[in-house]
């Protein structure tokens, strides 16, 4: 099975400009390919994930892909999937949140001997004239087309600014500025980057004459079609002082039965023979297939080794024996103390295991919370300094678990 045929049955694309020539293209190792990561934190995510998997993929069967760091486009901030204008960040923070991205980056895609180039966009989006860029190629752009792309529909209502509104060029140069001066033939992106891809593709044909093509991911959605990728605590980070390995693992471990098949099949670089034949698996084996995805993509994002402890960790915590030696921690002082105690409820928000103090009572209240493997049914429940001096362990539900310490 080819590269191409192995991404359709992955359930990998969404959309093609031209499929036969993206087929042909890949199958033979004939793209030159990029994917933008705007520096929006100091952490790629979960959703940033698949798209590092694509590049993987696409660069073993002898594509080479181009890593942009979207340093410039930050400057200005991506209106898609957005109700409201993104915070403005300064040029030292983006510049710290790049090399954070180039770091991680780094253990997905081999960038030796030429085999992967990483890229900054604002090597050419700040040397740009403002006034040579409108007549060059804003003229490129119909306003009407523009204000009829989804990411800037869903914004008409609350207001748009001329800043954002400018993004979907800003994109679309980085593509015509790749293909002249790299060879970059191909955009891969999200769905939800649809309009801006075609943006850069019909850039390229009006001013050059020539064509170039856009593949959009499919977005990793569960089965109640929400965007995967989030904790109660915020988002699920490749950082591992962000997410822990043990925090990785277990949110793979946790997903849900209908949806753990899927992103092995999506995720995973697991024979799509072996994925077939866990298909067929039901019941108690789910378990298994959680296992299977949990370890795979914690070794993927973090090596063997931490996959190796988090495993260990996690079936030890969950068949009662105990060790949380790699369990998330939470280091506290005495000023988190008040009266020389810390509550229940503000535990459970200090740990992340609630993203406030009204979902905690809530979850005190209908039994879901233990202390030391003791339920607490009192939402006034305090420990005091010797308690959390050796540490307790705080279990919210059946699966998340942290470690409280006083430091």
């Amino acid at each position: 099975m080819n590269i191409y045929e192995e991404l359709v049955a992955r359930g990998l694309i969404a959309q093609v400009t031209n499929e036969e020539e993206i087929k042909d293209m890949i199958n033979n190792g004939k793209a030159t390919f990029y994917i933008g990561f705007d520096c929006t934190a100091d952490s790629l995510h979960v959703g940033h994930f698949m798209a590092l998997c694509l590049m993987k993929r696409l660069q073993m069967a002898g594509n080479k892909p181009i890593a942009l760091i979207g340093d410039g486009t930050t400057l200005i901030g991506d209106p898609s999937g957005r109700t409201d204008m993104r915070q403005m960040l300064t040029e030292e923070t983006i510049a710290h949140n790049a090399e954070c991205f180039k770091r991680q980056m780094e253990k997905f895609i081999d960038f030796s001997d030429g085999k992967a180039i990483m890229l900054r966009n604002s090597a050419w989006l700040k040397p740009l004239n403002y006034i040579e860029l409108l007549r060059e190629v804003g003229a490129c752009f119909s306003v009407n087309n523009m204000l009829r792309a989804e990411c800037y529909k869903q914004r008409m209502e609350k207001g748009l600014s001329f800043l954002e509104f400018n993004y979907m060029i800003m994109q679309s140069y980085d593509f015509y500025y790749m293909f002249q001066h790299y060879g970059c033939n191909m955009q891969f992106g999200g769905n939800d980057q649809w309009s801006n891809m075609l943006g850069g593709t019909e850039l390229i044909r009006r001013k050059l004459g020539k064509d170039a093509h856009a593949m959009t991911i499919t977005l990793l959605l569960n089965s109640e079609g929400k965007k995967m990728g989030k904790t109660a605590s915020g988002a699920v980070w490749l950082d591992p002082n962000k997410t822990s390995p043990f925090e990785f693992y277990q949110y793979w471990r946790n997903v849900g039965d209908a949806d753990v098949l899927k992103c092995i099949r999506m995720l995973t670089f697991l024979p799509l023979e072996q994925i077939e034949e866990m298909d067929k698996w039901e019941g108690s084996q789910l378990n298994r297939a959680k296992e299977i995805l949990a370890y795979e993509l914690t070794a993927l994002v973090h090596g063997e080794e931490e996959a190796k402890a988090a495993e260990a960790s996690s079936k030890a915590l969950f068949g009662g024996r105990g060790d949380d030696e790699n369990m998330p921690m939470t280091e506290i002082t005495i000023n988190d103390l008040s009266d020389g105690v810390i509550d229940i409820m503000t535990a459970l928000v200090k740990t992340g295991l609630c993203a406030s103090k009204s979902e905690a009572r809530r979850n005190i209240q209908q039994g879901g919370v233990s202390v030391n493997d003791e339920k607490v049914t009192d939402i006034s429940a305090a420990f005091d300094a010797d308690a959390l001096k050796n540490g307790i362990v705080i279990k919210r539900g059946k699966k998340n678990f942290n470690k409280l310490i006083l430091k």
